[in-house]
């Protein structure tokens, strides 16, 4: 599948920010399930030679071509270590009710336990925008029995790693179907299993990624992983907008969240 993917950021300021420090991941990699065929960044509005701003804007766009691999990414690479993703966060800290959700799982390999894991959230925690935000932690997602993927994802990690399975958060873009309200970009998780390498799940939606699925970043949770993160000094007041298209055969679907 070839998809084209448009991902726009605007941070509009009511007086000029004094300094902003950003770190993009908007750049997805080249994997065993995902081709980069083109890719570019462009920022306005981020750098002194512009004077005083009201306004920074990032686009990311280009097209990558996918294929289904059932979810799996591959081997772990990297300087990582492997062991590394069973370390808890603050985001993913297990609590009561992890232990509880970890002790309903099922399965009599490592897989099997990971799928029953994606089907138990799914199952349990509802999607509902708006219930959430970006500090909420798997504990607190679980006991609410609401989120958005971010939640999902960061449930099914902690679960995973009390398992003692390796877990990392994943974000990225998904080519949505039939859905009135949409993220501006996706997040789903990554297990590792023996004989398979890192696997996705995707609890918000039940399925192992396939080719709608274009894998940006991963990390120990969101806070490793977030499409932007960064600081500012100063106190004007900030909109946010985002606008994300995934266009796939001649037919455009867009995300907005603003």
């Amino acid at each position: 599948m070839r998809l084209k993917i448009s991902h726009l950021t605007e941070y509009r300021y009511d007086e000029p920010a004094q300094f902003s420090l950003q770190r993009l991941r908007l750049t997805p990699p080249t994997t065993a399930a995902q081709k980069v065929l083109g890719w570019s960044l462009n920022v306005e509005g981020a750098t002194p030679l512009e004077g005083a701003q009201h306004m920074t804007r990032i686009l990311a766009e280009g097209e990558v071509e996918t294929v289904d691999n059932n979810g799996v990414t591959g081997p772990h690479t990297g300087f990582c270590p492997l062991w590394l993703f069973l370390r808890e966060t603050p985001l993913t800290k297990g609590g009561k009710l992890i232990k509880e959700l970890v002790k309903s799982v099922g399965g009599d390999n490592a897989l099997a336990r990971m799928h029953a894991l994606m089907a138990a959230i799914h199952e349990t925690v509802d999607y509902k925008p708006g219930t959430s935000n970006a500090a909420t932690t798997a504990e607190q997602a679980l006991e609410k029995k609401s989120g958005v993927c971010q939640d999902h994802a960061h449930i099914f990690v902690s679960a995973a790693r009390a398992l003692q399975v390796p877990a990392r958060y994943v974000s990225g873009y998904l080519m949505m179907e039939e859905k009135i309200e949409q993220a501006a970009t996706h997040a789903w998780a990554e297990a590792h299993i023996p004989g398979l390498g890192w696997v996705g799940f995707d609890p918000a939606n039940e399925i192992c990624p396939d080719a709608r699925y274009v894998r940006v970043a991963s990390g120990l949770c969101y806070r490793d992983a977030a499409p932007i993160s960064g600081m500012r000094i100063g106190t004007p007041g900030e909109t946010l907008s985002v606008t994300v298209k995934v266009e796939n055969g001649g037919q455009m679907q867009s995300q907005s969240q603003s």
